[in-house]
């Protein structure tokens, strides 16, 4: 099973993919990037690498591994 890879500087705080995450494995974090945005966490323990994140984002914020 894969497993995603979050790159929170690209984050601009839309939160399509918390939204549309269909095992709510994601979460506005309470620490800001560069940019001043709240960016997403994910629960490893949750996630099943589906890949919806990386679909909806507008901002390639996420990236599927192997």
């Amino acid at each position: 099973m894969g497993k995603i890879q979050i790159h929170t500087e690209r984050c601009k705080g839309c939160y399509y993919c918390v939204e549309s995450c269909p095992k709510k494995a994601l979460s506005v974090s309470e620490h800001k990037n560069d940019k001043g945005y709240q960016y997403v966490e994910v629960d490893d323990a949750l996630c099943v690498a589906c890949g919806t994140c990386f679909e909806v984002c507008p901002d390639f914020v996420y990236e599927i591994l192997e």
